[in-house]
């Protein structure tokens, strides 16, 4: 075993609270009208979100602490547990519903969402699978089909809520991690087509999902309903221009983007701070992938590298989609940005996971 280093790695620590704090300003001007509007208290989603972020950075200097051996141990127990959160969050009474899902449990406006937590959970154990289980991966029935079997389980129960969003980047994850640990690109082809069709079948079942793909190909066809949404967005990003209208002075938070401290922050951001505003934070985020993927390949053991993939792997398909997503790129899909967008579950959960990969690099030969 590696003796541990004194210091974790000091780069991803500072671009994580240099993103996190970027959030917290963003959060606040981006919120401030609807607040007042809403709750007549400008700082109501900023005060929530600078207490999410403090247990967050707590919970990550604590975890950063614990050797990440220990998610190894207690991997099972913890998916365990996060299935059980999923059945509940079903039972109606116990599950609350907002936007059309019914994805959390809690009281008021202090709730937990389980499938976000179930996206950590899963990275743990099929961390722990692959680095028991490398030489078998190359087999599709011993290896790719048994360590898809649970992510898919874990999927199909999301999409009970329904929360496609979160199910896609658990699904995305766990193929990423999959990959790396040395599965054939002929077996993914052929699940890809399976993927494929199975994809398009949740997509024909549902009609509002049919009206987000037809909005994105072409948003202008329904200016009012379902491209309504990316229609704004881009009103925010164009006028931005270079250097952005200045902060606080965005136009599109002015009830025009619904919520815009959620899912569209990044769109406020390049309204308020311009071309460069928004270059600044795809930097940091670049920073922060560039260091997670140093500390995952330089991990002491195969379970240290694997887990840091999937957690780096996690945070990038999330910043791909939402960003993706803002530009008209993607079609809608209620992934938010993380550390910017507003949201007690995904900033808690993804400060945990910063505090996980800061452990690994304090093994890491780099």
């Amino acid at each position: 075993m590696v003796s541990q280093k004194t210091t974790p790695d000091i780069i991803l620590i500072i671009t994580t609270l240099t993103l996190l704090a970027v959030g917290l300003i963003m959060v606040y001007s981006a919120s401030a009208v609807w607040a007042t509007y809403k709750f007549e208290d400008s700082f109501f989603f900023a005060k929530r979100q600078l207490l999410f972020a403090s247990v967050g950075i707590l919970a990550m200097f604590f975890i950063m602490n614990i050797d990440y051996w220990t998610w190894r141990t207690w991997a099972k127990v913890l998916v365990i547990v996060c299935f059980v959160l999923l059945v509940l969050v079903l039972i109606p009474g116990i599950g609350m519903e907002r936007n059309g899902s019914q994805s959390w449990i809690g009281v008021g406006a202090f709730s937990i969402q389980p499938s976000e937590f179930m996206k950590l959970a899963m990275i743990a154990f099929l961390a722990k699978y692959l680095s028991e289980n490398q030489k078998k991966i190359t087999s599709f029935k011993k290896g790719l089909v048994p360590s898809l079997s649970l992510v898919f389980l874990a999927f199909g129960m999301i999409m009970l809520q329904p929360d496609l969003g979160t199910g896609t980047v658990m699904v995305g994850t766990c193929i990423v991690m999959i990959y790396v640990a040395g599965a054939r690109i002929s077996h993914f082809v052929g699940l890809g087509l399976v993927g494929v069709a199975g994809f398009a079948a949740l997509i024909l079942s549902a009609p509002y999902r049919i009206k987000r793909i037809t909005s994105f190909l072409n948003p202008w066809e329904d200016p009012l309903g379902t491209g309504f949404q990316i229609i704004q967005s881009l009103y925010a990003i164009g006028p931005g221009g270079l250097f952005g209208l200045g902060l606080g002075q965005s136009r599109q938070k002015f009830f025009y983007l619904p919520e815009p401290q959620t899912d569209f922050i990044f769109a406020i951001l390049a309204e308020e701070l311009g071309f460069i505003g928004g270059s600044f934070v795809l930097i940091l985020f670049s920073i922060l992938l560039w260091r997670g993927v140093r500390i995952a390949l330089g991990a002491p053991d195969l379970y240290g590298s694997f887990l840091g993939i999937g957690i780096i792997g996690m945070i990038a398909i999330q910043v791909i989609i939402n960003i993706g997503v803002v530009t008209g790129l993607m079609p809608v899909t209620g992934i938010t940005l993380p550390f910017l967008s507003y949201g007690g579950s995904s900033l808690t959960l993804m400060l945990m996971a910063v505090g996980v990969l800061l452990n690994i690099s304090r093994y890491a030969r780099y």
